[in-house]
């Protein structure tokens, strides 16, 4: 991830053993797509009942590159009609059950999705010139996820490398190259 995991507790003391449970379940998700840019967890008790039997609700934010959050909640009341004695440990279990279900199949449509495109306008993202380095034949792109991706002089297809400015708006495919993605077919917008 790019940015470091946030982890916070609400309404509810924190737990090292709550803790490091969500940070194991947070390494399965970036197994399942290393490309997340960063994941925020909130434990947070909403409400309480004299017998303890009102679970935490869990949260879960993912940010993927080229996505909005996908966003996991579960409420109590699913909690409560699945198990007889709910927790904060089923609580984190049962979103992070599903937050790897659904990062499984957004990682799916991402494959098929590239795999069937006949078009390469079907791949291609906008973003902006974010720093140019005329003599070093190379720059960086901002994505709109607010990333930031090294092109080479040789990746424009349109437009003179030497006159791109901060802030021009360009359209690209990413690719991985050897240290990592980059961005490739850069094009101006216009």
């Amino acid at each position: 991830m790019q940015i470091p995991a946030e982890i916070s507790f609400h309404n509810l003391p924190s737990s090292p053993e709550i803790e490091a449970e969500i940070r194991q379940r947070i390494g399965k998700l970036e197994k399942i797509y290393d490309r997340m840019t960063t994941c925020r967890v909130r434990v947070d008790q909403r409400n309480s009942n004299g017998s303890g039997t009102i679970p935490p609700v869990v949260r879960i934010e993912l940010s993927l590159p080229g996505r909005k959050d996908l966003v996991v909640t579960h409420e109590p009341e699913h909690l409560q009609r699945k198990f007889k004695h709910p927790d904060v440990h089923n609580a984190v279990h049962e979103a992070f059950h599903t937050a790897e279900r659904q990062l499984a199949e957004f990682k799916s449509q991402l494959t098929n999705h590239k795999a069937a495109g006949t078009h390469e306008a079907a791949n291609e993202f906008s973003g902006q010139i974010a720093e140019v380095t005329p003599g070093e034949d190379f720059g960086f792109l901002l994505t709109k996820e607010g990333g930031l991706l090294y092109f080479h002089r040789n990746s424009l297809l349109s437009g003179d490398f030497n006159t791109l400015k901060r802030g021009m708006p360009v359209s690209y495919i990413e690719e991985m190259g050897d240290t990592g993605p980059t961005a490739s077919k850069v094009r101006l917008r216009v």
